[in-house]
């Protein structure tokens, strides 16, 4: 008790020092950023380092650490040691679990003054969904998305569909996606009509789009309850399922993530449920028109957030923590956030980085860059439970065997709330 009243002290005296002063002791900075989506993202990353680097004086050095993953473990690994980042973007739904990890220091902490307040409430609050626990504010939205579907024209054309009106619920889409299946002679199907990822690590994002459609959610925020056996829960998931066994226009079985971009691209899937991040690639790449919607929806469209916030650390010096704070402020500025919207294909932040001439510009230019941006008002958080990866293993492994036909949906969401509710249980206060 003495040592931690020692080192609030001390942070209570270097937080009340002017935050420029602060931020002048700090000549360097590592952060730990994940390339999960192809593109030149590095090369972005390290042109804002650099120009922050000019304008602060403060040397930010980006470590590219592979997927969110790998970013991580290898980010963990090196706090531990005495060397890790003093802050990184990280999957905003691994805020419980970085909790757990006791490595997190929050916004709260570090410090915010009235602009720093004001530059919080700027944020898009549906990227705020997975950054609240505690009465706190953990990690700030950076590398953001939403899921979102992708379509190939002149496959609705084929199919004797509009390509200017794409579905905007279930049974529409169902309608469509049976007649975007395409066979040959022998019975082969040489198009299917629509694919979800639903392999480890990405079944957990398809899934809570598809919960939120049915309006269910998936947790509480405090990341200690799961609402797996509810029955709009076990309606998403059969309606998931039905798309191959009832309407024979999705594989049996489960698809692959990386399988879903060359199989968009080669013509052999006519609709992908992707991130908004693949977009730059998919104008790069494909040799057909292609569309840009929201997911439709049991009534009407609903979709899910994800990828990346920022995290600051607490095995950061006071000084680090401010210097690392005012880097987060500096790169999300209306301007900065357009600029990163624009080259990555990821969504914009804030409405205010929309009202920028170079976003409203592009947008005029590339409309199907701004579709996602309009269904922020229907999407939910991404599932964030404490535990994380074991909650995410278990479902994953409950809708794949539903996927292959081992299970029902009802008994694979019952399987799920079950293990779920054991692994949580320490964390639930009596």
């Amino acid at each position: 008790m003495i040592r931690r009243r020692s080192l609030f002290a001390a942070a209570a005296s270097t937080l009340a020092m002017p935050a420029v002063l602060r931020a002048q002791t700090v000549q360097k900075l590592t952060f730990y950023f994940p390339i999960a989506v192809g593109g030149p993202l590095q090369a972005i990353v390290d042109g804002y380092c650099k120009g922050f680097q000019q304008e602060a004086g403060i040397a930010v050095e980006a470590v590219y650490a592979g997927d969110y993953s790998q970013t991580v473990v290898k980010a963990m690994t090196a706090i531990k040691a005495g060397t890790g980042p003093q802050f990184a973007v990280l999957l905003a739904a691994q805020m419980h679990s970085l909790q757990d990890e006791d490595i997190l220091v929050s916004l709260d902490e570090i410090g915010l003054d009235a602009d720093g307040k004001k530059w919080l409430a700027g944020f898009y609050p549906a990227f705020m969904a997975n950054s609240h626990a505690d009465g706190k504010t953990w990690s700030v939205p950076f590398q953001r998305s939403t899921a979102i579907f992708y379509y190939n024209k002149d496959a609705f054309r084929d199919a004797g569909l509009d390509p200017e009106k794409f579905p905007t619920t279930w049974a529409a889409l169902e309608m469509a996606a049976e007649k975007l299946t395409k066979r040959d002679s022998s019975g082969r199907v040489t198009r299917w009509g629509v694919k979800m990822a639903g392999d480890l690590g990405n079944a957990q994002w398809t899934f809570g789009a598809l919960a939120n459609q049915a309006e269910q959610r998936l947790m509480n925020e405090a990341g200690t309850e799961v609402y797996f056996n509810q029955p709009k829960t076990i309606e998403a998931m059969s309606y998931w399922r039905g798309l191959a066994s009832k309407y024979h226009a999705s594989p049996d079985g489960v698809n692959n993530w990386g399988d879903l971009t060359p199989d968009f691209l080669q013509g052999n899937t006519a609709i992908i449920q992707f991130t908004t991040g693949g977009l730059p690639n998919f104008r790069a790449k494909a040799t057909f028109p292609f569309g840009v919607a929201g997911l439709a929806g049991k009534n009407s469209p609903h979709t899910v957030v994800g990828g990346g916030n920022m995290y600051f650390f607490k095995s950061a010096s006071p000084a680090e923590r401010q210097a690392s704070l005012r880097f987060a402020r500096w790169v999300s500025a209306p301007e900065r956030a357009a600029d990163w919207s624009i080259k990555s294909g990821y969504i914009a932040t804030s409405p205010a980085a929309y009202d920028t001439q170079a976003l409203k510009d592009y947008i005029a230019k590339y409309p199907e860059a701004n579709v996602a941006r309009t269904f922020l008002p229907v999407a939910t958080g991404e599932l964030s439970v404490h535990e994380n990866l074991r909650v995410y293993k278990v479902l994953t492994d409950n809708i794949q065997a539903c996927l292959n036909g081992q299970k029902t949906p009802a008994k694979a969401m019952e399987d799920t709330q079950a293990e779920s509710d054991r692994i949580l249980k320490p964390f639930r206060k009596a």
